[in-house]
């Protein structure tokens, strides 16, 4: 395919220009005609010639997919054709990135592609939607299976608030923590500097350390400040490693009140993901899969994908559920129960619910535990440093009074 740059009026009468991949000026000028947009100008473009596109924006989020599947289903149900849907959904959708997929989707839908494998296309749609929209459309409910997805996407992103919700105000406190210390040291310590050297009297061995901190982080400002950043990078650099991601996963199902959020975090999501799918006639061992290549920790997608293959041999999934030993008991003992009763989509579903509701209980009990907790961290930082000054000034006082 080339790439043609064009210069076009939309219907306000703005002149637009930009740049489309096809393969001849006539299917440019039928996209962008299609677009609502009056062609006036389309030219090939080379390597000399070429827009430079740096995209500085944001990968869609769980609520933008959420948005799109909602006001899919609203238009499909409509009787609007799936063309002209994903034509106005490419308009009216306010993420970049997800806006020029879903023009490129409908460019291959025009094609004769199917929805799902134009969609695969794109990173930008996750796994789950794919195989959601193509179970969708070989039963002929792809509106059902959109509608599901909306739940699921919308669920997800009201999660992923709270835990941000979550994890915001702490974050927030210590860089505040951080620059009271770095202020106090660079600015406060040393304007007393002079005066404590002329008490001539000994001083104690706290304001002795903060004006060795002090000494320190003045005269080295240049060495502490990459050695910090080269430390954030490197934290960074294994976190994102398998060695990093078994730590970390570790840690998080270590510390108490994180395992509670995080394990019924995994809960709730896992149950969502597998009722939709399997809801949607996926089978259950690519269902098991799908849900693992969605967990966010590695030890609960290890377990998933373990699940997968001992479902493979016949294996329920209510046994490796409890034989993994990260779910709480309520979730291989609701799901067993689904088993034998035949329901297990309708059983998950209503496990998911539940979840949803401790993820909010538990995150309101993660902030509150926290938020005493980190301020009197806050306190004893700052007390100690304000100790620290006024020590010496009360040593002085004694020696007046014993003059």
């Amino acid at each position: 395919m080339a790439t043609f740059g064009y210069e076009a009026v939309d219907k306000a009468g703005k002149i637009k220009k930009g740049s489309i991949e096809a393969e001849n000026e006539e299917q440019v000028k039928r996209e962008l005609k299609n677009q609502g947009l009056i062609v006036m100008d389309v030219t090939t473009q080379n390597a000399l010639n070429k827009d430079i596109n740096i995209d500085f924006s944001a990968k869609p989020q769980p609520r933008d997919l959420g948005v799109m599947c909602r006001q899919f289903v609203s238009m499909t149900r409509a009787g609007v054709a799936i063309l002209d849907a994903l034509r106005m959904l490419g308009e009216q959708t306010e993420n970049k990135k997800l806006q020029e997929a879903i023009r490129e989707v409908r460019v291959d839908v025009e094609k004769g592609e199917t929805l799902a494998g134009a969609m695969s296309r794109h990173k930008v749609f996750p796994d789950l939607m794919i195989h959601m929209i193509a179970a969708g459309e070989a039963s002929g409910s792809l509106d059902v299976a959109l509608d599901r997805m909306s739940t699921s996407f919308e669920r997800s992103a009201k999660t992923q608030a709270l835990v941000k919700k979550a994890m915001i105000y702490p974050i927030i406190l210590m860089l505040v923590a951080i620059a009271v210390v770095v202020l106090m040291l660079t600015f406060v310590i040393p304007s007393y500097a002079n005066m404590f050297a002329d008490l001539g009297t000994d001083l104690p061995g706290i304001t002795l350390a903060l004006m060795a901190a002090s000494d320190f982080l003045r005269g080295y400002w240049y060495i502490i400040v990459p050695v910090v950043i080269a430390i954030v990078v490197g934290i960074k650099v294994f976190a994102a490693s398998d060695t990093g991601k078994h730590v970390f996963g570790k840690a998080a199902l270590t510390i108490p009140a994180v395992k509670n959020v995080v394990v019924k975090s995994a809960s709730a999501s896992m149950a969502r993901t597998m009722s939709t799918l399997l809801a949607s006639g996926v089978p259950l061992t690519e269902a098991t899969n799908i849900v693992a290549s969605t967990m966010t920790n590695v030890w609960f997608k290890e377990a998933m994908q373990d699940a997968a293959s001992q479902i493979m041999v016949g294996v329920p999934l209510s046994q490796p559920l409890e034989t993994c030993g990260l779910f709480p008991p309520m979730v291989y003992q609701m799901t067993r129960i689904g088993e034998e009763a035949g329901n297990t989509e309708d059983m998950l579903s209503k496990l998911a619910d539940y979840y949803d509701e401790e993820v909010e209980m538990a995150v309101a009990s993660l902030m509150a535990a926290m938020e005493p907790m980190i301020i009197l961290v806050l306190a004893a930082v700052v007390g100690t440093m304000v100790a620290a000054i006024i020590a010496p000034m009360g040593a002085m006082y004694n020696a007046l009074d014993n003059l």
